[in-house]
């Protein structure tokens, strides 16, 4: 008995890892061959792709959506100075023609007039009544209309020069409307600075440019900058200027605007550019040892061109909406929320286990 039960021990040990090795492959291969297999065909199917369309949508997409903005050349005589030049620079705001006609076709003839008439007396007084002419001196102490005339007709001519005179202060100084584009400008020592506080854009400095940077722009050397105020044609542009340090003064013939940066107080003037073009002016107050180097250059645009300047400097036009965020926003209509997916049909199934 004892020897058949070492038997059938021995038997029982030596077919128990055979037994044991022909159940146990049934779980670790189906767990190999379904979970393992499917995931890398995924990942190589959807990772790698959605990785390059990622990579290479993403620059295109930010390429596109990038503005840009370029600025003009200038043209040769418009809005700068020209050499041998004798009167004002075109004029191209209404303010700017008005006081040019008010220059030109009242206050020069009149003064060449007056001028004229006082020569002329003075010339007959030294002609007529010189000592030679006249060995017995007049003793005429006064003539009432003579008196009344020199009197009345300077009061006259005075009350007609003051007419427009006031006339074009008002244009110059009249309140803005409600949407002119305001700019900061800030004079510094030596260079400026502008500011788009209804637009976002914070301040840019505009420097002169170094000579050989000018001529391979196309730009007047001593006047051309590295940033040009930009502003929209035909619409009213509130200027309010200061000084960080001492008093400079914001002047652009063309405009026929000049104002004082003075440290501490806000000055406001405006303008309304009615044509597109570079224009160029100065300082135009002693300001220190650069004061002849701190040049100004304004650059009149159409709208969508302002409006891409604005974008590329990262500011939004005012009323602009915002730019959408997700597909949702942009009017389409949100997924409805989907159910969890069931289980895989191909999962694995539970180990088998040993009896």
């Amino acid at each position: 008995m004892t020897i058949m039960k070492r038997l059938f021990l021995a038997v029982m040990f030596a077919m128990t890892p055979v037994a044991v090795a022909a159940a146990a492959p049934a779980a670790p291969v189906a767990t190999a061959t379904a979970a393992p297999v499917a995931a890398p065909a995924d990942a190589a199917a959807t990772a790698p792709a959605d990785a390059a369309t990622t990579a290479t949508a993403a620059p295109a997409a930010d390429a596109a959506a990038a503005p840009t903005f370029e600025y003009a050349r200038p043209v040769d005589g418009v809005g700068q100075p020209v050499p041998g030049g004798w009167d004002f620079q075109p004029q191209v705001t209404e303010t700017g023609r008005y006081a040019h006609w008010l220059n030109n076709v009242v206050l020069l003839p009149l003064m060449t007039i007056v001028s004229l008439i006082v020569l002329g007396l003075m010339l007959w007084i030294v002609a007529r009544y010189r000592a030679k002419a006249n060995p017995v001196p007049s003793k005429t102490t006064h003539n009432t209309m003579i008196e009344v005339i020199w009197t009345l007709v300077p009061v006259f001519i005075l009350v007609g020069i003051a007419v427009p005179s006031i006339d074009l202060l008002a244009k110059q100084y009249a309140p803005p409307p409600a949407d002119a584009v305001t700019v900061k400008v800030t004079g510094y020592q030596w260079y400026w600075g502008y500011e788009y506080p209804d637009h976002g854009v914070p301040e840019i400095i505009s420097r002169m440019l170094p000579e050989e940077q000018a001529v391979a722009r196309g730009e007047p050397y001593q006047l051309a900058v590295d940033n040009r105020m930009v502003v929209p044609v035909n619409r009213t542009v509130k200027l309010i200027v200061t000084g960080a340090d001492v008093i400079h003064s914001w002047a652009m013939p063309a405009f026929w605007t000049k104002m004082d940066a003075v440290p501490g107080r806000l000055n406001e003037v405006t303008f309304k550019a009615d044509q597109i073009g570079v224009y160029y002016g100065q300082c135009s107050e002693l300001c220190g040892i650069d004061h002849g180097f701190m040049p100004i250059a304004v650059e009149v645009v159409s709208e969508a061109d302002f409006a891409r300047w604005v974008a590329s400097r990262g500011g939004t036009m005012p009323g602009a909406a915002a730019p959408a965020a997700a597909p949702a926003a942009a009017g389409a209509a949100p997924a409805a929320p989907q159910a969890p997916a069931a289980a895989p049909t191909d999962a694995p199934a539970a180990p088998a286990t040993a009896s």
